[in-house]
């Protein structure tokens, strides 16, 4: 018997578990996976522990009101004070469990990046040794220490509920079933971006024309099996994600970098049609949610001249496409004016040639104009990192029933939650701050109320 059990062994699962082993609960973290370095989206992370775009050091205000507005409002009050109010001191916890952060570029969503961090000049995926996976294997040996137990290659398949309140899981383990019993299970096995059947019920309907970025064991078990018990889920539509060149989809090389955010950002983004059909200066995220909804996810095409290619906007981001691209694989169409790039983009000429006046016209800020010849184009893909939605939860990340009030004995921490993201333009809170911080509080609440 446990006094609590984790669904999952990424960073969600372990921080809840290391958080409750330290304050003398018996933990245990059920991971599907039977490797020792078991893939999967915590491993293969950036690092960035950031909230809502923004440095986490700034004041709780000030987080409040960046998820307010990122989201359009839509987020659930009392778990953004929650988070806003504890996310420095889980940077400081993370600091005592043996994590070090290091500084990657100038954005203030990057002050603070798990070290070592990814090598950037390397295509593909690249964990081994790096910040996420060294934090992961010295939670991982905290939790041994402190007498948790990591019982890899376990699945959960279904959650056991006793008398209204979830009294652990059902599970197999080397083909055997099991019972496995817990004061308390945590859903903490991220998203579901690799379930192409919950992306089409969720988000968009055609999930075989979008990446995905995750790890394979990203299919929204935890969410299906909390439904199914009877706990409230929502908060679906929208998605983190990156827009990435169309041959990321089956060249592995192109992804998770580089992409086309910030490229896009100071360029122009059409459709089959040679016409905008976003706001390409809201950001990567905003546009791959954009791009996953058109007829066909993949029909988008980024327009820009060689003066944007060359210059600042084509090596901004962590990684520079104008050098990575061709390395990884990926390839620009390129002619000496508009009307040859539309025929060989597959481009109405007469229309992309009104978008390109209407663009120049309007540039400023982030946009240039599209006027210094050869003229580029590239195919594009929607990539997805993070679904969002998921169990809803309250400020100590307990799972609430469909009439709000709480469901005894299960929690929710992580990307499977609800209530921190979304709304018009897919204010994204940070995959590592609701891992890190909804980790913190499940574990104390459960030991405050023991």
């Amino acid at each position: 018997m446990f006094d609590l059990v984790t669904i999952g062994g990424g960073f969600s699962g372990l921080t809840t578990a290391c958080r409750a082993a330290e304050l003398g609960l018996k933990a245990a973290v059920l991971e599907r996976r039977g490797e020792e370095r078991y893939p999967c989206s915590s491993r293969w992370s950036t690092g960035v522990f950031g909230v809502m775009q923004i440095s986490l050091m700034n004041a709780p205000d000030v987080l409040i009101e960046a998820f307010t507005t990122g989201t359009g409002g839509t987020c659930k009050a009392e778990l953004v004070e929650a988070v806003a109010r504890n996310a420095r001191r889980a940077k400081e916890w993370l600091e005592e469990q043996g994590a070090s952060f290091t500084v990657e570029g100038s954005l203030e969503r990057s002050q603070h990046v798990l070290a070592p961090p990814r090598r950037f000049d390397v295509p593909g995926l690249d964990w081994e040794g790096r910040g996420a996976d060294t934090l992961m294997r010295r939670m991982e040996a905290n939790l041994v220490t402190r007498g948790g137990e990591v019982l890899r290659g376990t699945k959960v398949e279904a959650l056991i509920v006793e008398g209204g309140r979830c009294v652990g899981v059902s599970a197999r383990r080397g083909g055997a079933a099991m019972r496995i019993e817990a004061a308390n299970t945590v859903i903490a096995d991220g998203g579901f971006a690799a379930n192409p059947e919950m992306i089409r019920r969720h988000i968009v309907p055609r999930p075989e024309r979008v990446l995905a970025r995750v790890g394979p064991e990203a299919k929204g078990d935890g969410i299906r099996m909390a439904e199914a018990a009877g706990a409230a889920i929502g908060g679906f539509g929208e998605f983190y994600g990156h827009v990435h060149h169309r041959d990321a989809m089956t060249n592995a090389s192109l992804w998770p970098y580089p992409h086309f955010d910030a490229l896009a950002m100071a360029s122009m983004v059409v459709g089959p049609d040679g016409r905008r059909f976003g706001d390409e200066g809201l950001g990567g995220v905003y546009l791959a949610n954009r791009i996953a909804r058109l007829p066909d996810p993949l029909s988008a095409v980024i327009v820009f001249d060689d003066a944007i290619w060359s210059g600042a906007p084509g090596h901004a981001g962590p990684v520079p496409c104008n050098g990575t691209l061709y390395e990884g694989g990926g390839s620009l169409l390129s002619a000496p004016d508009l009307d040859e790039l539309a025929r060989r983009a597959g481009l109405p000429a007469a229309a992309l040639a009104e978008t390109v006046r209407a663009h120049n016209a309007a540039a400023q800020g982030h946009k240039l104009p599209i006027a210094q010849p050869p003229f580029h184009a590239a195919p594009l893909c929607a990539g997805i990192t993070g679904t969002m939605g998921g169990v809803v939860i309250d400020a100590h990340a307990r799972a609430l029933r469909p009439d709000f009030t709480v469901f005894p004995g299960l929690y929710a921490v992580g990307t499977p939650v609800a209530g921190l993201e979304g709304g018009p333009h897919a204010g994204y809170a940070g995959g590592l701050c609701k891992a890190f911080v909804l980790g913190l509080l499940a574990a104390e609440h459960m030991a405050q109320a023991r």
